[in-house]
Parts: structure tokens; sequence; C-alpha cells
């Protein structure tokens, strides 16, 4: 409108000007009279043209409000493959750009519950409203007990045979994984839009809650953030928690298009790479479908292994004699402070995890492929803090208290194809490192210790290979196949084996005692000499599943899910050899939509 009051007013001044020259181009002998009369029917005609200029725009007025409520009272289109159809708003509706699902992205919203655009949305203040969820009942089903809910807690987490309760079948009912979400989006101008998402569900712990992957607090928020989009930069602000950028995507680099493994577990597929995490994101669009991003992203350590022993029957330490009470060394974080939860400890952070990332989306004959990379760089800190008061220690060595930091990187990628389009789609990803073992479904540790109390960043490779057929409509079956495996890092209080094994996967760790059942209850080591202290090396895990509507049409949709997972845990080899646990998971899911 802003436009057209600008043409009307430019119309205005020409016309005046126009006939301003024409009575300037009179003879100068013309009667004074006649003038006065040509510059009133001027001016008449000028009002006559204001009033039809307010009056059309009265009527447009008129007719954009007409529309909104038209579009607020349409029923619901017909479901279209793999989810339901991008509504269609009736022309002169301003509404921000939204890509059109179908195939896998289309399934992956449904399945999430995701806002979309339709007869569920409402107008306030020029801004659309769309609420998004479901409310679900879920069960899940294990071969050896975990005492986990409807998400699992870490493939690593898997006990061996030396705890009594992995002996002992699991099974659960949950409604926890219900979640409850809310896309508000509007137009500043023709170019630059914003919007804001929210989510919650109620899978949080408040005795154990961390962000290390994704955060665990009551209520838990899920995804919480805004976006601001400029169409003629081409430029994307995110800011807010949500999927790290490090999760692949289903198109570009854009939230709420992320491919997320269809699984009914909340722990997803080892070898997928994740993490819901407050961040700050900048994308750029470029010419030939490609994106580039980066963002800075939340904190968090994971740890591994044991620390060294600085005393035991010997010393690192010249000068300082054995027996010698154990220092706190190192330190690796404090009790959570204020808004943290007090039991647990909060590791050192001082710089956020830096990723980076491009995506490319070529179009080869009927279909378009998403490719991407992606890189990581991480910093760990810990404290050393030495003994005081001992004597002839720390006077005698001239060793101070300090900080150690190290780092940590990685690079992935990942390749999305539609083998047949809105049918069957492959996709292929993985990660290899050092301490990015938070950004893995399996939870293996960042980092463990060197001699001197440092931090050591652990190897590790992720790989996850995934199917979807969309066998028909209503009818969605998946398939996925990941694992990840680690690297030792490991040593001796001093330089010979007589003296503490430290570290991750040291050979001399002793896993004699795995396959023992420890009826004395501790999960660590049993009787009679017999230990479990092996480190894990490997997890993985193929799983199926399928997802069918029950129901779809105005008053929601009901879905059913079913998954079935075999998921093995392998330990490195040590003092009793290597050791292996397998689990059977079986999980059914009962799912309303209701917008």
């Amino acid at each position: 409108m802003k436009v057209r009051a600008k043409k009307r007013d430019n119309k205005i001044a020409v016309a005046a000007m126009a006939l301003g020259a024409f009575a300037a181009c009179q003879p100068i002998s013309a009667r004074a009279d006649d003038t006065s009369v040509e510059i009133r029917l001027l001016k008449e005609r000028l009002k006559q043209l204001e009033e039809r200029v307010a009056e059309q725009g009265r009527k447009e007025k008129a007719t954009q409000e007409k529309l909104r409520q038209q579009a607020a009272q349409q029923p619901a289109p017909p479901p279209g493959p793999g989810g339901p159809a991008p509504y269609v708003f009736p022309a002169g509706i301003g509404v921000p750009p939204q890509p059109s699902p179908g195939g896998l992205t289309a399934t992956e919203a449904a399945v999430r519950g995701t806002p979309t655009l339709g007869p569920s949305t409402f107008w306030f203040k020029g801004v659309t409203i769309t609420p998004g969820g479901f409310l679900a009942l879920e069960s899940v089903t294990r071969s050896a007990f975990l005492g986990a809910d409807i998400g699992s807690p870490g493939y690593s987490n898997i006990p061996f045979a030396n705890v009594p309760s992995s002996h002992s079948g699991e099974f659960r009912f949950s409604a926890r994984q219900s979640r409850f979400s809310l896309l508000t989006q509007g137009d500043v101008d023709p170019v630059t839009h914003l919007a804001g998402y929210g989510e919650v569900d109620f899978l949080g712990a408040a005795q154990t809650a961390n962000s290390n992957e994704s955060n665990s607090y009551n209520l838990r928020a899920r995804h919480l953030y805004l976006t601001v989009d400029n169409d003629f930069w081409g430029a994307h602000l995110l800011a807010g928690q949500t999927w790290s950028l490090a999760t692949m995507n289903t198109k570009g680099i854009v939230p709420r298009q992320e491919d997320i493994p269809l699984t009914i577990d909340a722990q997803y597929v080892p070898g997928f790479v994740w993490q819901r995490t407050p961040q700050i994101r900048l994308v750029k669009d470029f010419d030939y479908n490609i994106s580039a991003a980066i963002s800075a992203e939340n904190p968090a350590t994971t740890f591994g292994g044991s620390a060294p022993t600085l005393f035991d029957t010997g010393s690192i330490i010249t000068g300082v004699s054995a027996g010698v009470p154990a220092p706190t060394f190192p330190n690796t974080g404090v009790l959570g402070g204020s808004l943290f939860n007090s039991s647990n400890a909060i590791n050192f952070t001082q710089m956020p995890d830096i990723i980076g990332k491009v995506a490319w989306d070529p179009t080869i004959a009927d279909r378009t492929i998403h490719v991407e990379a992606f890189g990581i760089f991480r910093q760990f800190t810990d404290r050393i803090v030495y003994p005081v008061g001992v004597v002839g220690f720390p006077y005698g060595t001239g060793l101070q208290n300090h900080n150690n930091t190290s780092t940590g990187e990685g690079v992935g990628g990942s390749i999305l194809i539609p083998v047949i389009p809105k049918v069957f789609d492959i996709q292929f990803s993985g990660l290899t490192g050092r301490g990015i073992g938070r950004y893995g479904s399996g939870q293996l540790p960042d980092v463990t210790y060197n001699a001197d109390g440092s931090l050591a960043p652990i190897g590790e490779t992720m790989l996850l290979a995934g199917g979807v057929w969309h066998m028909f409509p209503e009818l969605d079956i998946y398939g996925y196949a990941g694992q990840e495996s680690q690297g030792s890092k490991w040593g001796f209080s001093t330089p010979s084996t007589g003296h503490t094994a430290f570290g991750w996967g040291n050979p001399y760790f002793i896993n004699t005692g795995c396959n023992i059942e420890d009826l004395g209850g501790a999960a660590g080591a049993g009787g009679g000499g017999f230990a479990c202290t092996g480190n894990t090396s490997l997890v993985r895990q193929a799983t199926v599943g399928f997802w069918d509507n029950i129901y779809k049409g105005p008053f929601g949709r009901l879905a059913g899910g079913l998954q079935y997972s075999f998921t093995q845990k392998y330990d490195f080899g040590g003092i009793g050899g290597s050791q292996e646990r397998n689990e059977n998971t079986f999980l059914t899911s009962l799912r309303y939509y209701p917008f």
C-alpha cells in the first residue's frame, strides 16, 4: 500500500506540473479572470483524482481482509504421497516462503509433527501462527535391562554380563515423547522475513540433567530459536537452540529440514551425527544451489577412562616418596551452580564449538540430490592441581598449578539420493576426527587423560547408511545401519608395566570378570580378583521399522509405528580378552497429530 500511495502522489504531482506548464504557455494578454477559472477547475480535478485513489485503496483493503477470512475457513487439502500436501493460500495473502515438502522431507515432517502452513494456521497482527506436535503412547521392550525410558541412554551404556540387572528383560509404557510446538512467521518487507520456533517434550530427568548432546532439563526444550531471512542477499541468521549445524539436512541448510532418522527410539541410531544445542548460525546462499554456513555452538566435554596416578609404587615426580595421598589431579570441572543441578559436575569451557558447512543440491535427470560437507573445531580444558602441605612437594619440584588446553577436530559429510523420487530414498553419512564423541548417538567419550593430567582427545569414526521406502501414500518403511568406533589412548603412571594403567583402551585393563555375574552388585569389579574395567571400542546397530497412517482427515491424523533394533557393543582387548554384549529392542508408538 505504501508503494501505491507513493505512485498516487507522483501522478498528482506530474499532473499539477503539466497543467502548470500549460497555463504558463498561454498568451500574456490572456485575462486574469480566465486564469483564475482554469486554476479552480484544476483544483477540482485534482480533488476528484485524490478521492478516486482513496476509494480504490479502501476497496483493496476490504478485499485483502475478505481473502484472509476465506483462507482461515478453507478446508484441509487432500493428502499427498508421504504426508500432507502443501497448503495453497488464496492469491493476495502474504506468507513467508515455505519449501514444498515431498518424499523424505514430507515423511520426516509428518513423523516429527513439524508445523506447516495450512488450515491450522491463523493470523494475529500480520503474523502467522502455526501449532504442531503430537500426543503419544509408546512402549519399549529390551532384552537386557537398562532402566531407561523411550530413549536409550547412549548405546555405549549397554551393560556386560557382570551386571546382575542385565540378565533381566525390560518393558515399559511411556507418554513422555509427546511434544508440542509453535511456529510464528512474519514479513518485515517483501524480502525480509522473521520467524520463531519452539518445541518441547517431557523426556527430562532433573537429577541427571545435562547438555552433553541434548539438554535434559524439565520441561525439556527441544527447540527454541529465531530466524531472520533476507531474500535479496540470500542470507539467513539463526539464534537459539536447535539441531547442530553438523546434523544432515534434506535440502540446503534450512531449519526444520534436517534429515533425522524416523526411529521411535529418541536416541536414534549409532553413527547418526547430531546435537540439539544453543548456537548462533549464519547461512549464505549462492548460485548453482550452493549454500555455506558457519555456527558457534554450546560446548561440553564427555570423559572416558581413568586418570593417571601420580603416586603408586613409584612416582613420575622425582624426590617425592611413595605412599603420598593422591592429589586432585586433574580437575575437570565443578558442581553445578546457578540454574544447573548441584549434583552434576559442570566441566570447564572456554570457547564454543565452531562448525562450518557447505551444501549442494544438484538436479540430475528428474531428481535432486543433496550433498554436504562440514568441519568441527573444539577446545578442551582442565586444571592441574598438585597436593599442598606435603613435605618436599610441590616446593622441591618447581611445579605449579596450571590450566591445560587441547583441541579436537573432525570432518564429515553426507549424501541423500532419491533413487525413485518420492518413492525410495537412500542416504550415507559419516564423521571422523578426534574429540567428537558427544556428536554421536553412541555417546562414546570425547577425551581421556595424558600422563601429565592434560586431556587427550580420542580418535573416532561414525558411519551411517539408511533407506526409506514410501511404499504407499499412508505407509513408510525405513531401515538404518550404523556404527561408532574409537581408537585407544593410554599409558602408565611411570614408564613401566608395573605401575598403574590409565587412559582409554589400555591393554592392561582387566576384563576377566565381564562374563561373571557380580552378586555384590558392583558393575566394575567382582569378587575373587575378577574385574571388568575394559572400555568400549565399538557400538553398532541395525534397525528396521515402519509408520502407518491409520486415519487422516479433518479431525487430524492417527499414526502407528513399530521398530526393531539389534545392537552390539565391544570393548578393547585387555587382560581376559575382548568382550561383547548384544541388545534386542522392540518399540511401538501410537501418535495423534491434531494439527
